[in-house]
């Protein structure tokens, strides 16, 4: 009897075992970012509420596969899960562009209201990759850094501009200054060794990369409010049972309103850091808010000409809510 008890046991702990499943998540963030900290407690509540039958283990700030491998990674399924910066994959496809246009969603209500207006394309592209959207948070709004005052862009001019997408790419052009592709994790050194004189990013960059000890000044332009997404190969998902698919979806569901809830409390935090560490922080003068919104005019307009008829719907919905 003793026999048998114990082989019961060891049978369905055998059993439980190979139901188990772990998943590597890499992102592109440091510890320190509110991206990689809600990806956390994703990852937590999944964990807990997954019963045993599966583990998330979170490989932040690029530690396990670069950020512009990582979608890549995920198709393949070399990993399960990953999260990127949505913008980053605007050569893939215009809609993954579109959170990067300045000047069409510069607060938080347009930026939810944008996210759901294109949510619908967004899913239907990576679904033809294979992957499923579970939640994006956003950024706080993207602001000027320079090392001068900016009141017009004649004070850009000439100016090599970090970029960090396509669109911002385009953008520095647009500006007068030349693009330069520099990832988060090298912004100190590329402006302490001069390959770089100014930018256009949020103030949790500013934090996160102690701007003060490279960069004098902070315009507060809010040209857009981008976000980062976290997908799952949908092949690997689908293989799961119903209940812990359910425990994903809405620990997913939990994790997006904590990340828009943390954007709208860093945007403004972070911004005062900013301040206090010495910064020169302004609000953009009138000449110089007037040709950017020009500059982002001309891109919605570039931007509906790559995407046609599916573009101009997001758009119309947009402007509808």
């Amino acid at each position: 009897m003793k026999k048998l008890v114990w082989l019961t046991a060891l049978l369905t702990s055998i059993s439980s075992a190979s139901f188990a499943d772990n998943w590597d998540m890499p992102t592109p963030y440091g510890d320190g970012t509110h991206h990689t900290q809600v990806a956390k407690s994703f990852a937590e509540e999944v964990n807990e509420k997954s019963g045993g039958k599966l583990t998330i283990k979170v490989h932040s700030g690029g530690s396990l596969i670069k950020h512009p491998e990582i979608h890549r990674a995920v198709k393949t399924r070399q990993v399960q899960i990953g999260e990127v910066f949505v913008g980053r994959l605007g050569n893939i496809d215009p809609v993954f562009k579109l959170d990067n246009i300045p000047f069409l969603a510069t607060d938080f209500d347009s930026a939810e209201k944008l996210y759901k207006a294109s949510k619908p394309a967004l899913n239907k592209q990576l679904e033809n990759d294979g992957l499923m959207l579970l939640y994006a948070a956003p950024w706080p709004a993207q602001d000027l850094y320079s090392n001068k005052p900016v009141n017009s862009l004649d004070d850009l001019a000439g100016l090599k501009m970090r970029a960090y997408s396509p669109t911002t790419s385009r953008l520095a052009d647009l500006m007068g200054t030349t693009p330069v592709n520099i990832p988060f994790s090298d912004v100190a050194q590329a402006f302490t060794t001069n390959a770089v004189d100014a930018m256009v990013t949020s103030p949790s960059t500013g934090v996160n990369s102690q701007s003060w000890d490279y960069i004098s000044h902070f315009t507060t332009i809010s040209a857009w409010i981008p976000k980062n997404m976290m997908f799952v190969n949908k092949k690997i998902f689908d293989r799961l049972d119903s209940d812990t698919q359910k425990v994903i979806l809405t620990a997913a569901a939990n994790a997006e309103k904590k990340g828009w809830e943390l954007g709208r409390q860093l945007a403004v935090e972070h911004t005062n850091i900013l301040k206090e560490k010495g910064m020169i922080v302004a609000e953009p003068s009138q000449a110089l808010d007037s040709s950017l919104r020009e500059i982002g005019a001309t891109m919605v307009n570039e931007w509906l000409d790559e995407s046609g008829a599916d573009g101009k719907t997001i758009i119309d919905a947009y402007k509808s809510m």
